[in-house]
């Protein structure tokens, strides 16, 4: 008898398992509580835990979440490490700041916050700045075998161009062989900072976060088609580590059921 076919579904769950929610509230509540686990299960297994924290304007409510009972307290934030995913080279006080936000949304909301490290690229010669960041996770992030920082956790989102932390279609990073660098995004107009994929893909655990159904078909693609430069979130795939998919219904529109 000859085996049964694959479902498309699980196709594409093989790129990591596809959590869908019905709204972003619930996409968010479900990654606050997975983020919480795997935290806690880090520092019971390694006294610290390290997670880098993705930008823009999707987790903010995930980073709430945390802040909030029961989260700020059943997380042992004391042995927690906190860094960016990627930075825009503005002002830490300016509104596109990742690091602003961060620190609105999660760390002046905690009694006690965790370290942070943050990227720091504005008023400086960003290869420099580039260089000072590799050092400092050089210095807090454990190596894997490989000589890259190893994270624990690693927070994702994807734009309507499959683009994720700051790894764009068409740009250099996307062959960077170093931790962090710095790279100009000319659909953005604008310069970033960014951990690379030779990072992403040695994290223990890779959580997306995806809502809107703006993503939808940047989502298919990437869930159903094989790594594609054109679609720099299908690049994510830890060797040795998890990716997992928290999603909403809007952006799951087209995945196969």
């Amino acid at each position: 008898m000859s085996p049964k076919p694959e479902s498309a579904r699980a196709a594409m769950e093989r790129v990591g398992p596809l959590r869908i929610a019905a709204d972003p509230e619930s996409v968010m509540v479900a990654a606050a509580e997975r983020i919480a686990q795997l935290l806690t299960e880090a520092v019971a297994a390694r006294g610290v835990a390290t997670m880098a924290l993705a930008g823009g304007s999707t987790p903010r409510q995930v980073y709430r979440l945390l802040s909030a009972e029961p989260h700020d307290r059943a997380i042992p934030w004391e042995q927690v490490r906190l860094f960016l995913g990627d930075e825009r080279c503005v002002p830490a006080d300016h509104p596109d700041s990742n690091q602003r936000m961060v620190d609105e949304s999660l760390l002046a909301r905690l009694p006690h916050p965790p370290a942070f490290h943050p990227m720091v690229c504005n008023g400086h010669d960003r290869e420099e700045a580039a260089a000072r960041y590799r050092d400092c996770l050089a210095r807090e992030v454990p190596e894997h075998a490989s000589g890259i920082p190893r994270f624990d956790l690693i927070l994702l989102g994807m734009g309507d161009d499959a683009h994720t932390a700051s790894l764009f279609p068409g740009t250099s990073i996307l062959d960077e062989t170093r931790p962090v660098a710095s790279v100009f995004v000319p659909e953005k107009d604008s310069w970033r900072m960014s951990l690379t994929l030779p990072v992403l893909n040695t994290a223990r655990h890779v959580l997306f976060l995806v809502t809107g159904s703006n993503k939808a078909h940047a989502l298919t693609g990437v869930l159903g088609g094989g790594p594609d430069r054109e679609r720099p979130a299908s690049l994510v795939r830890p060797e040795s580590g998890t990716v997992e998919w928290h999603v909403d219904a809007a952006a799951a529109a087209r995945v196969p059921r």
